[in-house]
């Protein structure tokens, strides 16, 4: 069994409950409330700010022009076509995407933006990998769970963003990501794999946490004044 085939399995629990969580199951249905879509791309826009910042690190850690041009090609990607379900959701909401005025990320956001940070800082490519993977992989699933399950045609509200994540959609990092890992994984010592495999279940947790987050329009605790307003 490959390495990466080996933490999928080990985070299956995590991607079942990704699956039936009430937001994955409303873009199914079609059916979410505006409120929730508005909070979910607010935060995934800072969210994938973050995301684009670590693939740089990557880059300076990459020693073959053959994996920088990969992460530098999804800079590129995160930049130019992941707003294109941004746009489906704000569509659905019936707001402009380029109206929206971005928020600081929430608590569930900002953890798990620290997570990947903190891997980025400290650890090896191979651990970098890891901590990425399950954004793009849980996605890819969840795009054909929705598509196998709800079968939507063009009428289907979310049909253009079910259709972006699936496998044939047109995000496809996520075998370029297991390829790597596994090619790192092979020369790996026991404890980099162990923190690899680590890294990979936290970060699916997380995925888990940041749809509850968008569900639930999380924000932080105690509400404070606007320093502008007053």
């Amino acid at each position: 069994m490959s390495f990466s085939a080996y933490v999928r399995e080990q985070a299956a629990p995590i991607f079942q409950a990704i699956f039936k969580h009430p937001f994955v199951q409303g873009i199914g249905k079609g059916e979410l409330r505006s409120e929730a879509l508005i909070h979910y791309v607010k935060q995934d826009f800072e969210y994938l700010n973050t995301f684009m910042q670590i693939y740089g690190i990557a880059i300076s850690r990459c020693t073959s022009r053959e994996d920088m041009a990969m992460f530098n090609e999804q800079i590129g990607f995160v930049l130019h076509s992941e707003i294109h379900p941004h746009n489906n959701f704000c569509e659905v909401a019936g707001v402009s995407y380029d109206d929206l005025h971005y928020e600081p990320l929430a608590p569930t956001a900002h953890h798990y933006t620290r997570h990947m940070l903190d891997v980025a800082q400290r650890g090896s490519l191979g651990e970098i990998l890891a901590v990425l993977l399950p954004c793009p992989w849980t996605y890819q699933e969840i795009g054909d769970y929705l598509h196998e399950t709800f079968k939507p045609d063009e009428s289907h509200p979310f049909y253009d963003w079910i259709s972006f994540y699936r496998t044939d959609g047109e995000m496809n990092v996520t075998e370029q990501f297991c390829t790597r890992l596994d090619k790192w994984a092979e020369t790996a010592t026991a404890a980099e794999k162990e923190r690899m495999l680590d890294h990979f279940i936290k970060s699916c947790q997380l995925e888990y946490s940041f749809w509850e987050m968008a569900y639930t329009e999380e924000t932080w605790p105690v509400a404070m004044k606007d320093p502008v307003k007053g």
